[in-house]
This record gives C-alpha cells, structure tokens and sequence, in this order.
C-alpha cells in the first residue's frame, strides 16, 4: 500500500511573510499541528520538494502553514494547487468505515460471477466467486460525495463490449458514486472494493 497520504492543497497566500492558507482534503484540522516537515508536490508538473514547517495556525475551519524558504505572497502564489503530502502516522487518524483515498486507488472493483442473490452472496464466499470489473484510478469529489474513477477491465466477460471499450477501442473510465447503495465491501487486505449493481458502469 501506499504509505504516504494527500492531506492538504495550498489555496493562496495570507499576509506579507509567506503563511499559506490551506484546504485539509479530509476536513480535520487538528493531525496538522504534529507536522515538523511534509513534501510538496505540483500537482501539474509531479515534481516534489521537502519542506520544513516553521508554523501551523488553526483557526476554526481556517488552516495556514508557514513553510521554510517561503517568505513573501509571491513565492507562496508558485505554490498554489500544490498537494501537501506526509507519512501514514501524520495523516488523519480515520473513523469506522473510512478509508484514505491512496489506500483505495489500485484496488479491484469485483462483482460476483452469478450475480448478488436476493439476500446478497451467501456467507463463507470466496475470491473465485468473484471477477474482476475493473480498476480504481482515482477518488473525486462530486455534488453529493465521492465518485469512484474505475477503469473498466478489457477482459470482462459480465459486460458487454460496447460498455468495456470507448469509441477510440480504448477501455473505458467510468465513476461510480461511493455510496453504500453501489459499493459494499472495501477489502485493503485483498485490495478488492465490491460493486452491487452492474448497469452503474453502463
């Protein structure tokens, strides 16, 4: 798995001496205070750069950070849109039935080979009643939570090919809402996330 974490985005500048407002991607605030150094990196370019943190101030819902080497509006403006990264341990501690976005990307998007039964898949079902659909390539926020970005598996013989494939004869992306009515399981160990209707990737 991925050990290191998305935690904030730099949104602009605050003030004259380089404090940088920032948007915590998970909505919490207080795990920013334990950062001494994080990386940050463009999100155009991918490039990265280590940084030491010399201040972090909360207040409310409002997060600025000061970063070392950044000292004026016009160098925090060259970092604006940049990730602000760090390790598992500094990330934001997760409640029940939350999972971190680096955690679900990669993972396989399974459905059952006969289909889900009128009570779901019997107890005791194994990874072979499974078959992979597709690909988790990214998590985005949408109007009414997170969105699923799955790449749909070339090879799977539940979906027609003219679902699987786009007009170019490429596999198709499609976004399934992370909601509990369209996903079920999230197996880490097993790196499999379940889908439970089919005609959502049509």
């Amino acid at each position: 798995m991925n050990e290191r974490f998305v935690v904030g985005i730099v949104r602009g500048s605050h003030g004259v001496a380089g404090d940088c407002k920032v948007e915590s991607t998970s909505g919490e605030y207080g795990h920013f205070a334990r950062m001494t150094e994080v990386t940050l990196r463009d999100g155009r370019t991918g490039s990265e750069t280590l940084r030491a943190v010399e201040r972090v101030t909360v207040n409310g819902h409002s997060l600025l950070m000061k970063f070392a080497g950044i000292d004026t509006p016009e160098a925090v403006k060259r970092l604006n849109g940049h990730e602000i990264i760090v390790p598992r341990d500094l990330a934001c501690p997760l409640d029940e039935n939350s999972w971190y976005v680096e955690d679900l990307k990669q993972c396989t998007l399974v459905y059952p080979k006969g289909g889900w039964g009128r009570d779901g898949l019997e107890a005791g079902a194994s990874p072979a009643d499974f078959v992979a659909v597709g690909t988790v390539t990214d998590v985005l926020e949408g109007g009414t939570g997170n969105l699923l970005q799955i790449k749909l598996a070339e090879d799977c013989t539940l979906l027609a090919e003219q679902v699987r494939f786009a007009a170019n004869g490429k596999a198709r992306t499609v976004l399934v809402p992370f909601r509990n009515e369209f996903v079920g399981e999230v197996d880490l160990e097993r790196r499999q996330i379940q889908l439970m209707h089919l005609w959502i990737l049509e």
